[in-house]
């Protein structure tokens, strides 16, 4: 498989955007916060504007209109090119089809979970089941608020729901694996052994 010439996450949050309509980059970050797509890609001023600029260079859009509202500072409007487009479905079908090793950080940690001792890995463990159920409990907020209003379709909002059912299989394993702590299920070894 090529490699793509740009594979930045963020760059596939401002194609995707651009798929409905030209915008310039304020507005795409407005777009990403309001959707909650914030939890999908890290967005910031600095690093969408850089993205808007290596997607121009690439030819993966291209700017349609420059205007200024007021004193307001001159926005130029992108939108896709046929290139872009090209790119982006077959970015995504890629991303879908094919899995990839990821290396998350919770992942690494639970490697090591014997570290903790017993005790501290159970309490560890039960702080990560709070902020997992605090995470579901707002997540089924927005999803409300949003889908469930009818105000964005559930489409635009899957990957919202792909992360939640992540962190619900998560919370189901950490709190199996609080009980097998606390049970002696599952055994630490001896000291020094």
């Amino acid at each position: 498989m090529p490699r793509r010439a740009i594979s930045n996450t963020l760059a596939l949050a401002v194609l995707g955007l651009l798929q409905e309509r030209p915008m310039h980059p304020y507005e795409m970050a407005a777009t990403l916060r309001e959707r909650h797509k914030d939890s999908s890609f890290k967005v910031n001023s600095g690093s969408l504007y850089d993205t808007v600029e290596s997607l121009a260079r690439h030819a993966w859009i291209e700017p349609v209109e420059t205007a200024r509202e007021g004193n307001r500072p001159e926005r130029t409007v992108y939108a896709t090119t046929a290139l872009g487009r090209t790119e982006f479905v077959g970015w995504i079908d890629e991303l879908i089809r094919t899995p990839v090793a990821e290396y998350p950080k919770f992942m690494a940690a639970v490697s090591y979970l014997g570290a903790l001792g017993p005790d501290r890995a159970a309490d560890a463990l039960t702080d990560r089941a709070t902020n997992l159920t605090r995470r579901i409990a707002e997540t089924n907020a927005v999803l409300e608020q949003t889908v469930g209003s009818g105000a964005v379709p559930r489409l635009f909002m899957i990957e919202v729901e792909c992360a939640r059912h992540a962190w619900e299989a998560e919370l189901t394993w950490t709190r199996r694996t609080i009980a097998e702590i606390h049970d002696g299920t599952l055994a630490w070894p001896a000291a020094g052994a």
